[in-house]
């Protein structure tokens, strides 16, 4: 089995805030879906991250904004945010209630790039550290086709759903998967080191496979001998590519046949759905009135999604000590016919 080019994980226990943490193998960089209550990252997961999509910004989703823009002020790093309609307001909001007159003696330039998705279009504003986060430049639009950020080794696509507000489920799709194959790297006398990481990402970007590639042996930061081939060369002798991975994240959203269906689309043939289970069915009445999934919908979504694995999270605490009995409901719903 091809071995994944990244890991997606809840950040927090089912009944705690929400959020998945997707970390890139063999690179330094994450993506985050969803920033709620964040001290279960260490600062160098924090650091890691590039991008940040927040569903919506009710406090659970996004009351670890400040802990993210804390450990990242002076750093040079542009950090991508993207949200639903009002989201330049909130984050503005949040830059606001800070004092910034020292930020211009910082050595290094933290840029903020925020991203508001609104029915058709989105809208791309530039905050710079530099300039006590006041915007920066002439706002950028662009048209809505359900793609959000677009790479050549991935793409994140979103949806726009209904929690009586604007929210967004979003599915990370990778192109495909560059792995390598050991047994064939030792067989030609080559190391394990950092150079297999921009190997992986030159053959994800379908670089020019004539093209010189040298293989680096390292010691202690100290390059001790290369060897160049083709890019096209190694990547035959040793790269194993596979189709590539498919996580979708659902969570606070109404179970209504026209959100349903939306979020069926999205999370469609998904390898890992994470997907919200805050109520019982039996309480299905306030699990509508609060516009959340109830364990039953969120199985029957993953079943016409026809996905390969679920993992339920955001569960409403009056079920603190009914844990198995929403992921047995979820799991039977999901496993009928």
């Amino acid at each position: 089995m091809a071995r994944p080019s990244f890991t997606a994980r809840l950040i927090n226990p089912p009944f705690h805030d929400p959020g998945l943490l997707i970390s890139f193998l063999y690179q330094r960089r994450a993506i985050l879906f969803d920033l709620g209550d964040l001290h279960a990252l260490s600062p160098r997961d924090l650091l890691k991250i590039s991008h940040v999509f927040v569903t919506h910004t009710h406090m659970d989703h996004f009351v670890g904004f400040d802990t993210l823009l804390r450990v990242s002020l002076g750093r040079e790093k542009e950090l991508h945010l993207f949200g639903p309609a009002g989201f330049f307001d909130r984050v503005e909001g949040r830059l606001a209630g800070y004092t910034w007159n020292l930020v211009d003696e910082y050595p290094y330039n933290l840029r903020l790039r925020v991203t508001e998705v609104d029915g058709e279009r989105y809208k791309t504003r530039l905050y710079l550290c530099k300039d006590r986060f006041l915007r920066a430049g002439n706002e950028e639009e662009t048209r809505f086709t359900r793609i959000l950020v677009k790479e050549p080794a991935f793409r994140i696509e979103a949806a726009l759903l209904d929690h009586r507000i604007p929210c967004l489920g979003l599915s990370l799709i990778e192109e495909f998967s560059v792995n390598i194959d050991k047994e064939a790297l030792k067989a030609m006398g080559l190391p394990v080191g950092p150079w297999l990481t921009s190997f992986k990402k030159a053959v994800a970007e379908k670089k020019d496979p004539g093209r010189a590639y040298s293989v680096v042996w390292e010691e202690e930061g100290k390059i001790l001998r290369e060897k160049t081939f083709s890019l096209g060369e190694l990547a035959e002798r040793i790269a194993r590519i596979s189709p590539g991975q498919k996580v979708t994240y659902l969570t606070d959203l109404l179970g209504s046949p026209e959100n349903l269906e939306k979020a069926v689309e999205l999370a469609r043939d998904a390898d890992h759905l994470f997907v919200e289970a805050a109520f019982l069915d039996k309480d299905r009445e306030t699990a509508k009135t609060k516009c959340h999934l109830t364990a039953k919908e969120a199985g029957t979504l993953a079943r016409k999604a026809r996905v390969k694995q679920i993992t339920l999270f955001h569960f409403s605490p009056r079920y603190s000590d009914l844990e198995e009995e929403i992921r047995k409901e979820a799991m039977e719903a999901f496993g009928e016919g």
